[in-house]
């Protein structure tokens, strides 16, 4: 049978999934909870599938509700860019953007550079999930993703928005209870913070000397009594002088200068994790998406 979506449809459905239940959804839609059941079923029998799982306080998507909504992101994301890239709207940035970062780059960065931004641009409706591990590039459930190093995948365009070097860093505490290391060999010895994080190998931390990272590299085992998947614990644990952690500069830039932590073996580098713009190629075009990036580019030059 023939579904003929029109876009009000398309949105009803991505309300309905971000809603989370039928009463939800009503209420972000301004209608009434039997009123969304009907228009929800008069799809559901002219596409001849079920596309909601109902029971009585939650709803879930079913197999064929779950594609509906990706097809359903993505088509009302194009008419968006398609509306501003062909009418006088071009220029003012409009309609839902829905942004994911890291924890603890969320919360100190990310998340004040979108309240200015929608300062600037009040007709953005702007979405900010943070996570622990970032989301699969093909997964369509984001306009635009902060990474840390450059994505392999071609399918999608990555801004280079900010330098991110990782330092080795412990409390003056620490360091005068058990002394500084001088290479990296001295780590093994040592009390080292570690944080599992996305697919980085665990326990182990690469230093090298060269200018390209990777030559003259030292892949150091080390261990410690504290591990966690929170950056933000572990800086707290190496300000409370538990041991040695390699953090990036964004994170404990404000603790070296005040003093509170020092750097440790300052004349080697770790690889490098400059932080990116991710997003799919067709957004390239995008208002919203455009100036978002740029605005992030220009809020982030003090990294640079």
């Amino acid at each position: 049978m023939s579904t003929g979506f029109q876009p009000a449809e398309l949105s009803f459905i991505v309300a309905l999934s971000n809603a989370g239940s039928l009463s939800g959804a009503a209420r972000e839609l301004g209608i009434t909870t039997s009123a969304v059941s009907k228009r929800l079923a008069f799809i559901e029998s002219r596409v001849g599938v079920p596309l909601v799982n109902r029971t009585t306080r939650r709803m879930s998507l079913t197999p064929e509700g779950e594609v509906l909504l990706e097809h359903a992101r993505r088509i009302l994301g194009e008419i968006a860019d398609l509306d501003q890239l062909l009418t006088s709207s071009k220029a003012v940035p409009k309609g839902q953007l829905r942004v994911n970062a890291t924890l603890g780059f969320g919360r100190l960065h990310i998340a004040p550079a979108i309240s200015q931004y929608v300062l600037k641009y009040p007709q953005v409706d702007v979405q900010l999930q943070l996570s622990v591990d970032p989301p699969a590039l093909s997964d369509d459930q984001f306009d635009v993703c902060i990474r840390f190093g450059a994505p392999a995948d071609t399918r999608v365009i990555a801004k280079r928005l900010a330098a991110n070097r990782r330092l080795l860093c412990a409390s003056p505490k620490y360091l005068e209870q058990h002394g500084e290391p001088k290479s990296p060999a001295d780590l093994a010895r040592h009390n080292c913070i570690c944080i599992r994080q996305g697919d980085e190998a665990y326990g182990v931390w690469r230093l090298f000397t060269g200018r390209e990272a990777g030559r003259g590299a030292d892949a150091v085992r080390v261990r410690g009594n504290l591990t966690t998947n929170d950056g933000e614990i572990a800086v707290n644990w190496a300000l409370d002088g538990h041991g040695i952690l390699m953090r990036a500069e964004w994170d404990i830039e404000r603790y070296l200068q005040s003093g509170r932590l020092a750097q440790v073996l300052p004349s080697y580098k770790t690889p490098d994790a400059d932080i990116y713009a991710v997003y799919p190629q067709r957004h390239q075009l995008s208002a919203r998406i455009r100036t978002f990036v740029e605005f992030l580019s220009h809020s982030f030059k003090r990294f640079k």
